[in-house]
């Protein structure tokens, strides 16, 4: 069983999926206003289906602000398939297309096919003191619960926890994460350490030693 959110303004889609997908045993969230779309809990699901043709916020849009919080498949539901938008879509961090008008069974096999994907990927896994990341799905758990952090803060979380004890400049941690054509400045590494010890601070860890004068390292 998957928990799955689907957005698209034509209701009668809506209903088609939740069906659809609920037969095979998954938990269908719908939403018709993609304005009500909250970011705060998404990494509750695990596959997300965005209709691309919405009024107010498209799908692009919606892809783009998602992808930031999470790592889970993104399909869309669109009527447009002219290549340059299905490139574009893939290029902002969708991860496949169901063209209008879908049959149950493309729907259905399309899903299954990325949950399966996920479920495979996640089976890498780093541990350490108590800390586990799903490297697969980009995830970190602390006991039974997944830590809620942004690309960028679970990116250098494991970064430093897969060198664990080995000390890196904030220069080298934001070339590792973000590639040396990454926009931004490097002092954007100490705002992101110092949210990821506040979350993590929840749970009773402090893994993130300050290196005074050279950088941080993963104890």
């Amino acid at each position: 069983m998957a928990r799955i959110l689907a957005v698209d303004d034509e209701k009668c889609i809506l209903n088609l999926v939740k069906r659809v997908l609920e037969k095979d045993g998954h938990q269908v969230r719908t939403l018709s206003d993609p304005a009500a779309l909250s970011m705060n809990g998404l990494e509750a699901f695990d596959l997300i289906l965005l209709d691309v043709m919405m009024p107010g916020t498209d799908g692009f849009t919606l892809c783009r602000k998602i992808r930031e919080n999470v790592d889970c498949p993104i399909l869309f539901l669109t009527a447009k398939t002219m290549e340059k938008d299905i490139m574009y879509g893939l290029g902002i961090g969708g991860d496949d297309y169901i063209t209008k008008p879908f049959g149950n069974g493309e729907l259905r096999a399309r899903v299954a096919a990325h949950l399966r994907r996920e479920k495979r990927e996640k089976r890498s896994v780093l541990s350490l003191d108590g800390i586990r990341f799903n490297l697969g799905a980009h995830e970190m758990i602390i006991g039974e619960q997944k830590v809620s952090l942004t690309k960028s803060e679970y990116a250098i979380c494991e970064f430093l926890a897969r060198s664990h004890g080995q000390v890196f400049s904030k220069e080298q941690i934001y070339e590792a994460v973000y590639g040396y054509e990454g926009e931004g400045d490097s002092s954007a590494i100490a705002e992101h350490v110092k949210n990821i010890r506040a979350k993590l601070s929840v749970y009773g860890c402090a893994p993130i030693e300050t290196v005074w004068g050279i950088g941080y390292k993963w104890q």
